[in-house]
């Protein structure tokens, strides 16, 4: 029972008042016995969080995966400043030139802007070089670990359709509210509820408009990759012709085993565009997962990163004046 929950709980989490109530009805058991399981699965870190996992872009935040290349002696510092800056959600040492590897984000009142901040982060780390690799297409974002081990290997990647929205400080409000990770007790959105001064229905109500528009992709729970028994994860890239880059994307986007697919800018000094992150229980399993995409799509220029230190691993905390007060830092004023 314990594998089944943690899959539908990362595919997406009730909301509703009670939601362990829903669980267990799904899984025929009891809330008790539901709260129970998730209590320690999140003492034993297994569970890092669950909240409201937003589209960073529709929030009218700028960001990109960025790249830096670092002295071996510098690298820990460098992961510090990097740390430093509330836009940061990623930061990982690959086994790469390239070995900083990091999701930076900026608010839509930013005075530097994406570019800049970049910019001076790499003179703050001393990188030698560094590169943006902003997304061009995204043809999965979907992190769901199989715990069961019953899973197929391949799904359907389901192209989905928005509603328009124009947010209001009562919807930025509740988004404060749903990015924060639950309590674990049988009503873990009763705080938030009573802090916003209105209703179960009017919060779920909006909720529901901010899923519909996909500023929230979803709300579900994110799991500890290793401590939950995926030892291996793969930042797989690829060199593929811009005439079949849609098509392959699409295609490997479809194994289970890959949470992200983006389309990205290739360079010179990079030449590759399509980027897979795969994740299993072994290198052994990673590389044989990559070797058959590689066997399928026909390409044969293509490398796998492998992480081998995560510097962190957290949400972005949206409407944060963290964002301003780390600019205020940098421009002295």
């Amino acid at each position: 029972m314990q594998d089944e929950l943690l899959y539908q709980m990362q595919n997406a989490f009730p909301l509703t008042q009670r939601p362990f109530d829903a669980l267990a009805k799904e899984l025929t058991t009891t809330s008790e016995k539901i709260i129970s399981i998730v209590s320690q699965l999140k003492a034993d870190k297994i569970i890092r969080q669950t909240s409201a996992i937003f589209d960073t872009k529709r929030l009218g935040y700028k960001s990109s995966l960025v790249a830096f290349k670092v002295d071996e002696d510098k690298i820990e510092k460098a992961s510090e400043l990097i740390n430093a800056h509330p836009g940061v959600s990623h930061n990982y040492l690959r086994d790469h030139d390239y070995n900083i590897w990091f999701t930076m984000a900026v608010a839509p009142d930013s005075r530097l802007g994406l570019e800049e901040t970049i910019s001076v982060l790499s003179k703050q780390t001393e990188a030698e070089e560094f590169i943006i690799l902003p997304t061009l297409k995204m043809f999965k974002i979907s992190v769901k670990l199989d715990t069961t081990g019953t899973k197929a290997k391949k799904e359907k990647v389901k192209k989905a359709s928005f509603e328009a929205i124009e947010l209001t400080p009562k919807h930025i409000s509740v988004i404060k509210e749903l990015q924060k990770d639950i309590a674990i007790v049988d009503e873990p959105f009763k705080e938030s509820i009573q802090r916003l001064h209105m209703g179960y229905e009017e919060f779920f109500a909006i909720a529901q408009e901010l899923k519909k528009s996909g500023v929230m992709r979803r709300f579900a729970t994110i799991l500890n990759h290793r401590k939950a028994g995926f030892g291996a994860n793969a930042m797989s890239v690829w060199a593929v012709p811009e005439e079949s880059a849609e098509q392959i994307g699409k295609d490997m986007a479809s194994f289970s085993a890959v949470s992200h697919c983006y389309l990205r800018p290739s360079y010179p000094n990079w030449p590759y565009n399509l980027f897979a992150m795969v994740h299993a229980k072994t290198k052994e399993e990673c590389d044989t997962l990559i070797d058959e995409m590689a066997k399928e799509s026909g390409l044969e220029e293509y490398g796998k990163l492998y992480s081998t230190v995560e510097f962190k691993k957290q949400r972005i905390v949206y409407f944060d004046p963290a964002f301003e007060l780390w600019e205020q830092k940098v421009l002295g004023s």
